[in-house]
Order: C-alpha cells, then sequence, then structure tokens
C-alpha cells in the first residue's frame, strides 16, 4: 500500500482540514514513490540515484545515441551533398562555365600557386614513402643527422640530402617571410585594437555630430530662422533595370521643398528598352509636380566619375550649395535631407556629410551575412572614430552630402581611378576640407547575392585605392598638411589598410602556413593561426553581435577572399589591365517588407493629392507602353543559371588539403583542423557554392 501524504498543514497554513481520509492502493506500481515529512523536505537535495530505474536509463542512452546519429547523418549528408558538387561540376562540367583571367598577373598567379600545388603533392609523397620505412629523424623540432652507416639505399641518401638542403636553405627563408608577416599582422591586429577603443571611447561619452536645432518650416523660407539652401541630388546609374523604380521613387519623395531640390537622373545604361523605362518612370515623377531631369550620355567613359563630371559641367548646377550622390540600389527616407544638410550650418569648413548604409538583403544568404560584417564593422568602427577624431575618412561613394564648392575647389570628379570616391576625398582632404560621419542616419541599399558580384566588387575596390596610391603620394608629400596628417594618410589610410592587410593574409594563410608543413624547420606558431585571428575576428563582429553564430565562418572566408583582394593589390600598385576594370554590381531588386508599405503608403498619398505638370509631353509614356505590351506579348526564356569554376581557389584548396594531410604524420592537430577548414572552404567558393547563383 502506497503512503498516505497529508499536504493539508501547506494549503491551510496550520488550519486543520476535516474530512474523511481517502487510501489509493495500486498493484504493481512501475514508479518510486518519495515519502515527504514536512515542507522543507521537498527542498532538501536528494540522492539522484533514487526514483530512477533501468528504463529510464535506458531511454536516456537512446536519446544520446539518436542525437550523435543525427549529427553523424548531417555532416554525412554534407560530405556527400559536396562530393556530388565536386562530381557534378569538376569532373562532368554540368551547368559551370571556367573563369576566364583577362589580365596576365591573374593568370601568373594561378600558375605560382599551381607550382606550389605539384610541389606540395611531390613532397607529399615523399614523406608518405619516408614515413612508411621508419624514416623519423625531425623530432621535437630537432634535425636528428643519421650515421653514414644508417644510410640503406639510393632513396634514403637522396632524403637524407633533400632534409639537409630543407634545413640549410629553405626552412631559413621561410622562417625570415614568416616574421615578417607576423609582425605586419600584429602592427595590422593592433590598429584594430585602436579603433576598437575608439569606438569605445565614443559609445562610453555618447559622441556624435550635431547641429543646432532649428525649425525647418516650408512655410516661410525666406524667414530668418529656416535653413532651406537648394540641393541637387543625383543618381547614377547604369542598366540598372531590377533597382532603379525603388531609387527614383524614394528620392522623388524627400522631404524639401520641391522648388530648392533638383533631380538628375544619370543614365549611362547602353540597352534602349532600361533607357524608356527609366524615361518613364522620370516623366511619371515629373507630372506629379517634383524637379526632376532625365540625362543619358551618348559618350560614355570614365564610367561613374564621367557620368558625374558631364552632369556638373551643367549651367543651371551654379545656382545649387549642396549636391547630395546616391546610387542606383539606395533608398534615402524621406527625412534624409533635414538629417543631413543642417550639419553644414554656420560650418564653412565641412565640405562632406557621410550617412551610414544598411542592408534589406543582409539575412538572404551566407555570403550576405559575413560581407554585413565586415561592412557594419568599417562603418560603426572605421569611419565613425576617423570622423570624430581625425575629421577625415574615405568618402563611399553614395548616401553623402557634398558641398558644391568643396568640390569644386578639389578639382571635380576625375576619371583617372576606379574610385573617384576615394580620390575626391582625398584632394578635398589635401585642400583643408572636414568630413562628418554619421551613424545614426542610414540609407537602405542592396549587398550582392552571389560570389561572382561580391568578388568583382571587391577586386575593385582593392585595385582602385593602389592606383589611387601611386597617383596621390607626390600630391601628399608636397601638400602643406602637418605632418602628422600626412603619416596618417600615408601609413594607415594606404599602406597598412589598403596593401599591408592582403598581403599578408594571403602570405601567411595560404603560403605560408602550408609550406611549414613540409618544411617544419620553419616553425608557426599557434597563437599565429588561432589565437590572434580568433580574437581579432571577435573585435571585428562586435558592431554586428547577431551575428556571432557566424565568426568561424567568417575567419575562414576572409582568408579565402585574400586570393582575390592580394590578386587586385597588385595590379592596382603596378598598373595592369585589370585595375581600370569597372563591372556594375549584380543587384536583386529586394526591398523590406517595411519599407515597401512606406513607399506604397506614401505614393497613395501622392496619387490622392495629384498636382500634375501638363508641360511634359505624353509621348514617352505611350512609346513605354506599347514596348511594355511587346515585352509581355513575346515568350519569355527560361533563365538559365550557371555557376563558375573559380581556378585559383580551387587549386588553393588543394594545396591546403594536401598540407592537411601532411600535418598528420606530424601530429600535429590545431594546423591539420585549421588547414583542413580553410581547404574546405577555398573548396566551396571555388565551386561556387556559396551565395547565390548569377542568372
Amino acid at each position: 500500500m502506497a503512503p498516505s501524504l497529508d499536504f493539508s498543514r501547506w494549503w491551510a497554513k496550520g488550519n486543520t482540514s476535516k474530512g474523511n481520509p481517502v487510501v489509493v492502493t495500486m498493484e504493481n506500481p512501475n514508479y518510486s514513490v518519495l515519502e515527504i515529512n514536512g515542507p522543507d523536505e521537498v527542498f532538501r537535495p536528494v540522492d539522484k540515484d533514487r526514483g530512477k530505474n533501468a528504463k529510464q536509463f535506458t531511454w536516456v542512452l537512446l536519446l544520446k545515441a539518436h542525437k550523435a546519429v543525427g549529427c553523424v547523418a548531417w555532416l554525412g549528408n554534407i560530405l556527400w551533398s559536396l562530393l556530388g558538387s565536386i562530381k557534378k561540376r569538376l569532373i562532368f562540367g554540368q551547368g559551370v562555365t571556367v573563369e576566364n583571367e583577362k589580365s596576365g598577373k591573374g593568370r601568373t598567379l594561378y600558375r605560382v600557386i599551381m607550382g606550389f600545388l605539384v610541389m606540395a603533392l611531390a613532397f607529399l609523397a615523399f614523406e608518405l614513402v619516408a614515413h612508411l620505412k621508419g624514416w623519423h629523424y625531425f623530432q621535437t623540432n630537432t634535425l636528428h643527422i643519421p650515421e653514414t652507416l644508417e644510410i640503406k639505399g639510393w632513396l634514403h641518401s637522396v632524403y637524407f640530402v633533400w632534409l639537409e638542403f630543407r634545413a640549410d636553405y629553405i626552412a631559413p627563408a621561410i622562417q625570415a617571410l614568416t616574421n615578417f608577416c607576423v609582425a605586419l599582422f600584429l602592427i595590422q591586429s593592433a590598429d584594430r585594437m585602436l579603433l576598437c577603443l575608439g569606438c569605445f571611447w565614443i559609445k562610453f561619452k555618447k559622441i556624435k555630430p550635431r547641429f543646432e536645432e532649428t525649425p525647418l518650416k516650408s512655410d516661410d523660407l525666406e524667414g530668418a530662422g529656416c535653413y532651406y539652401p537648394k540641393v541637387l541630388v543625383q543618381i547614377p546609374m547604369c542598366n540598372e533595370r531590377e533597382v532603379y523604380e525603388q531609387s527614383i521613387s524614394a528620392v522623388c519623395q524627400l522631404d524639401w521643398p520641391k522648388e530648392r531640390l533638383l533631380i538628375q537622373v544619370l543614365d549611362d545604361s547602353d540597352d534602349d528598352s532600361i533607357q524608356w523605362l527609366i524615361k518613364g518612370e522620370v516623366a511619371k515623377w515629373n507630372q506629379r509636380g517634383v524637379n526632376i531631369i532625365y540625362r543619358h550620355r551618348l559618350v560614355r567613359t570614365g564610367y561613374k566619375a564621367g557620368n558625374l563630371k558631364s552632369a556638373m559641367n551643367c549651367d543651371y548646377v551654379k545656382d545649387y550649395e549642396f549636391v547630395a550622390i546616391f546610387d542606383a540600389d539606395f533608398q534615402p527616407k524621406p527625412d534624409f535631407l533635414k538629417l543631413t544638410v543642417p550639419h553644414f550650418k554656420d560650418n564653412p569648413e565641412l565640405g562632406l556629410v557621410q550617412a551610414r548604409w544598411a542592408f534589406v538583403n543582409r539575412d538572404e544568404n551566407l555570403l550576405t551575412r559575413l560581407q554585413n560584417i565586415n561592412l557594419c564593422f568599417h562603418f560603426e568602427v572605421e569611419q565613425q572614430v576617423n570622423g570624430v577624431f581625425l575629421n577625415f575618412f574615405g568618402f563611399n561613394g553614395t548616401a553623402g552630402v557634398w558641398r558644391i564648392k568643396a568640390l569644386e575647389e578639389s578639382g571635380g570628379w576625375l576619371e583617372r581611378t576606379t574610385v573617384e570616391d576615394m580620390d575626391i576625398a582625398v584632394r578635398a582632404h589635401l585642400n583643408g576640407w572636414k568630413f562628418i560621419f554619421l551613424n545614426d542616419v542610414k540609407v537602405l541599399c542592396e549587398l550582392p547575392e552571389s560570389y561572382e558580384a561580391y568578388k568583382k566588387q571587391q577586386h575593385r575596390w582593392h585595385s582602385g585605392p593602389m592606383h589611387l596610391f601611386r597617383l596621390c603620394l607626390p600630391a601628399i608629400i608636397s601638400s602643406k598638411m602637418m605632418f602628422w596628417k600626412k603619416a596618417n594618410l600615408i601609413l594607415l589610410f594606404f599602406l597598412l589598410r589598403k596593401l599591408i592587410l592582403p598581403f599578408y593574409s594571403f602570405t601567411l594563410f595560404c603560403i605560408i602556413l602550408p609550406l611549414t608543413m613540409f618544411v617544419p624547420e620553419a616553425e608557426l606558431s599557434m597563437w599565429v593561426i588561432c589565437y590572434v585571428p580568433v580574437f581579432m575576428s571577435f573585435m571585428n563582429i562586435l558592431p554586428s553581435l547577431r551575428s556571432f553564430p557566424f565568426i568561424v565562418p567568417y575567419l575562414l572566408f576572409e582568408n579565402t577572399m585574400s586570393v582575390t583582394k592580394f590578386n587586385a593589390m597588385v595590379s592596382g600598385l603596378f598598373k595592369l589591365g585589370s585595375s581600370y576594370e569597372w563591372v556594375v554590381t549584380k543587384k536583386a531588386g529586394r526591398s523590406s517588407e517595411p519599407d515597401l508599405l512606406a513607399v506604397e503608403e506614401r505614393e497613395s498619398k501622392a496619387m490622392n493629392h495629384p498636382q500634375l505638370y501638363r508641360g511634359t509631353s505624353d509621348s514617352g509614356l505611350s512609346e513605354l507602353n506599347k514596348l511594355i505590351e511587346h515585352q509581355e506579348a513575346g515568350p519569355k526564356p527560361p533563365v538559365k543559371k550557371l555557376n563558375k569554376i573559380y581556378k585559383k581557389e580551387l587549386a588553393l584548396a588543394f594545396l591546403l588539403l594536401t598540407a592537411a594531410l601532411r600535418s598528420l604524420l606530424s601530429a600535429q592537430g590545431v594546423h591539420f583542423y585549421f588547414l583542413l577548414f580553410q581547404g574546405v572552404s577555398f573548396l566551396l567558393v571555388g565551386l561556387d557554392l556559396i551565395g547565390e547563383q548569377m542568372s
């Protein structure tokens, strides 16, 4: 019989309950019953073994075994999918195209990597034979020289000669290069640490640019308390079919007096159908009373810089004081000008106000998540710290407002590089103009969702600065700036953050680390490949803490991108062919749902209060409607998505995986796992398995 449990004193708190007691009898109970003598008995520690039986213990083991089997099955599924992709894309070549190297430097780098791969495979075969024969002469980082009697056969003699040659000639050179790269690595890490400390100080002191709160009343534009200067807004674009409508719609709804705002749509498209679409969108907003102009160049030279330069040469530009620039995928909020332009009031030395980027597709895939980590650090830390403490940073090319006088005094837009934004920023800084970065003013834009588009963008972003450095160095040295500003511009802005970073990242982790597996006399410490990179990745991920689960993929992907950045850096530094190559970044035309709803609401209000100006001819709209009807009537060809095979990334993947196999012979655990995961990362990128496929 089960013992009776009287809890009445608990509930009544001392009051005695009356009634007949009830006793429940259970036959063959399959659980244990714990007798409680008082209220404190429940909270006393109970022996864990009591209350458990064999069946419960068995169920716990089964659950743990099920979880372990699920993890193994998940890993097996990933491995099987990867092998299937390798078979499909490398062996059979289905649905892929091979990357075409236009520049000789790209082909040279690929041949160098292939040479390292061939040597690594030969060394691995040699080391495997020596390991199987028991020739272990390198132990505990020292080389044991065998006696003459110990040498058996010509192969053993060749192996011994290789060991001596490796220890006397190859290892010192690799060790010297390793020490040099480690020194650069530590200097760059210290720079990142200082930037993070500066950002922390800004947050702690709540430092941010502020302007005097003045009323902005549109009904009294000439009043003394109002500040509504005339603003020119430029939207440069080229074949932007996916995003032109969003950007034009957002800019046309800026909250600024219409008579003090002029919008230029600078279309460099070479597709007639896209030109008509953009013309139709401009005509639609023009009929709603917006001062908007469509411009198309017949001679398309100088890329974006040439487009902006041509627009600034218009006669009516002299009537405007400021110019705001938005790329085709940027969607400013209506209050953008009210949050940026007032900073220029009573601040005659201010030349640029730069806003921060926000991304509508940051969670679209793994590639966009990793880009978001990089760009959050760039804006939150680099741009903000440089803006607060130095009043200088690189113009981001869009989402910024320039004082037109600063542009003119700095020489205007030049077509000499593909980073016209950085070019004008450096020249304005040399002329004494100051910059402000607004971290709390964000403009929505889009991240590239495919690796092909991202790679082309990064090539331009890393080759252009080195090309610009060659051109600007004499002007920087001969300028009248203070010495510490010159040192900051040359040593930090250009050399450390644009040249040294891709150099040591590629050389140290993609070349030296695998070589040390075959030349163990050249040692690469574990803190260099493990502790410091992880710590610096954690520092980079702090501005976007929600991305913390992606810290390991971020570290591996950054090392993977080093080959592209290194190739671009060399191309720009030595002025090779690809250093002046501009490829428009492919966009998908995505918008976040709240922003779409807000745009729809604003457009509906605009439609409810139409103020049409019939001075614009409707012939363009009629031709546009005919073009749309013709496109809808014709059959749409199926979109075939292709992947690209990236040869340099694949060659490095096999080099790192070969080095990982060699590290097994030396029982180097951390080196093996790093090389294995880094090799798999290169393999995934080389097979174009990261990001969306390009159409």
